[in-house]
């Protein structure tokens, strides 16, 4: 529908969603890993221990009760990672979830937030993501599996799956282990009610909230027939809609704009608004922006006015 993606009233929380401890395969003690996110200005972090339910107190960062769990799947170590964000407990049996599905649809039941682990580094397709229809999302930004092995973007996945009708959402992590080397690379931003880990699951569930490695995304507001983004200073803004088609604008003024124009830049020139007209046979899109380090934001995807898609 027409209107701003980010009208609702709330707070906006710097989240944390995968990181480790002594507790599985991290290196820093619980305590330790909360006063590093603290330190380093985060609002929420979600503990995601492998099979363990770190769940700590901490006055100066919000602690979300939450697992990494596993499943059996067709990749080459037999088996999916899905981050159970939410939910206070473990399951009966210890072994791996029989199907992703199986997995994620246990997580709802418990009032939690299903999101599948970096899909690139797992060597997962869109028919996996496909075939889960209770997951809420995927890591779309993995920085542990970027700077250890260059494998941590995973939108090719995700603009497949979204273009065959399935809306997941992106969520952007670090999946921190040693906390100063894998960490401050990726985070969630959530427009939370209140600054609790209920508002936050709510939101989450809600879809208020965008993925970042480094950018800010101000608002973006849906026209009948064009988008409008406001972000921190980027030198590229994009429109995409499938793997195919899109808009974008670039800071350079050597570089051609595509559908799209620059309405407002900083003092060095950066962008700060764009606007993008799109093709009236678009059904969903998604707002992606790049800074000058390379450092993209990305919003969730968003049905265009006209028919919803179908789903797969």
């Amino acid at each position: 529908m027409p209107g701003s993606l980010f009208s609702e009233d709330g707070t906006w929380l710097r989240c944390q969603f995968h990181a480790h401890t002594t507790n599985s395969d991290g290196e820093p003690s619980p305590a330790a890993l909360c006063d590093h996110y603290a330190d380093v200005g985060f609002d929420v972090l979600a503990i995601t221990d492998h099979w363990h339910v770190t769940d700590v107190d901490h006055d100066r960062i919000v602690v979300i009760p939450s697992s990494e769990l596993t499943a059996d799947a067709p990749t080459a170590h037999d088996e999916a990672e899905v981050l159970a964000l939410g939910v206070a407990e473990l399951p009966e049996a210890s072994g791996p979830f029989p199907t992703i599905e199986a997995l994620a649809a246990w997580i709802i039941e418990r009032g939690g937030v299903p999101f599948l682990c970096h899909p690139y580094w797992s060597g997962l397709r869109a028919e996996d993501v496909l075939a889960a229809p209770s997951l809420a999302g995927i890591e779309i930004w993995n920085g542990g599996s970027e700077v250890m092995q260059g494998n941590g973007l995973s939108t090719v996945l995700w603009d497949d799956v979204l273009q065959q009708g399935r809306m997941v959402m992106g969520l952007a992590t670090d999946d921190c282990h040693t906390p100063g080397e894998d960490s401050g690379h990726g985070w969630t931003w959530v427009l939370a009610r209140e600054r609790s880990g209920e508002a936050v699951i709510r939101a989450l569930r809600g879809g208020r909230f965008y993925a970042s490695a480094g950018p800010k995304l101000r608002d973006v507001v849906i026209e009948d027939a064009a988008i409008t983004v406001r972000c921190s200073p980027v030198r590229s803004a994009r429109l995409r809609s499938g793997p195919w088609d899109g808009c974008a604008v670039n800071a350079e003024l050597g570089m051609g704009n595509w559908r799209g124009d620059v309405r407002q830049r900083d003092g060095d020139g950066l962008i700060t608004v764009a606007r993008f007209e799109y093709p009236e046979f678009w059904r969903w899109a998604r707002i992606e922006v790049e800074d000058v380090r390379g450092r993209r934001a990305w919003s969730n995807p968003f049905v265009l006015p006209g028919e919803l898609p179908a789903r797969a």
